[in-house]
């Protein structure tokens, strides 16, 4: 009994214990990409958490139907149809990625490098996308971190022009309609109207900015993704200029930096959805 036990007890120690091998089954290199990906979405949480709290607690915020209504070529009324373009340009990005990434498991390095070159397309269309919504924003509608044109009506009334003495009635609006703060005279300032309803009826009253928290919430925010965005195409071009000189072909390893940067790009498309769901679709 004991010989049978001394000899069996190397082996018993040996399949708890083979020495040295990862227990994850990843490398060091895929494990460390996880934890900072783990530390950036917390960062993000942060921020969308924090977006949602100011949000609530506002009596008044902008509409996304009516903020986000413009296409490129000088199409209005199209609410979120640009921005679903630009989701679907860093979606579709992600899926390119995916193949990139089987093509390095298959050791094709002839395939990687089409569908990387793909990938780095979409990021840069998705960038370049979301620099024109930004100047659309800033220059046409005059949206800053400080000043906010876009927001809800409080009470029902018609607009105003004039001095408020010689009335020139305008545009009704139901309590609860999205606004835009309409230049006048060359001037961006809030305009006069006649409430329609409540205890007030008939009293002149000037038309209020939205709160500022929009503002500075929803550049900083998409700014933040942004930059995540173009760190991800400047590595992603570094590493498929690696991958046309043949320095991961030696490795053999399924080109394991592929597949890294593949998991970066993935979390950055996975955030773009929670940032498109906060801000343009609730």
């Amino acid at each position: 009994m004991a010989d049978t036990l001394t000899h069996h007890a190397p082996e018993v120690e040996e399949k708890l214990w083979e020495g040295g091998k990862s227990p994850f089954k990843v490398s060091y290199g895929k494990l460390m990409m996880w934890y900072f990906l783990l530390s950036d979405a917390f960062t993000f949480a942060g921020f969308l958490i924090a977006y949602g709290t100011l949000r609530s607690s506002m009596p008044s915020w902008p509409v996304p139907d009516f903020v986000f209504s413009i296409f490129p070529g000088g199409f209005h009324d199209t609410p979120l149809y640009f921005v679903t373009v630009m989701t679907f340009i860093l979606l579709f990005s992600s899926f390119t990625m995916v193949r990139a990434v089987q093509e390095g498991h298959r050791e094709n390095k002839n395939g990687v490098i089409f569908w990387m070159v793909l990938t780095i397309l979409g990021g840069i269309a998705f960038l370049g996308s979301q620099a024109w919504e930004w100047t659309t924003l800033i220059k046409g509608e005059h949206v800053s971190v400080t000043t906010n044109p876009f927001g809800t009506h409080t009470e029902s009334g018609i607009y105003l022009e004039g001095d408020g003495h010689n009335i020139n009635e305008g545009d009704t609006f139901e309590a609860g309609d999205p606004y835009l703060i309409h230049q006048h005279n060359g001037e961006w300032a809030p305009l006069k109207y006649k409430v329609l309803e409540g205890k007030d009826q008939g009293e002149t009253k000037v038309q209020s900015f939205g709160p500022k928290a929009f503002g500075a919430l929803f550049f900083f925010i998409t700014g933040f993704h942004g930059f995540h965005v173009f760190s991800g195409v400047i590595f992603l071009i570094i590493i498929c200029v690696n991958v046309a000189t043949g320095l991961y072909v030696e490795r053999k390893n399924g080109y394991e930096m592929v597949e890294k940067i593949g998991l970066y790009w993935h979390f950055v498309d996975l955030v773009w959805v929670f940032v498109f769901l906060v801000f343009y679709l609730i």
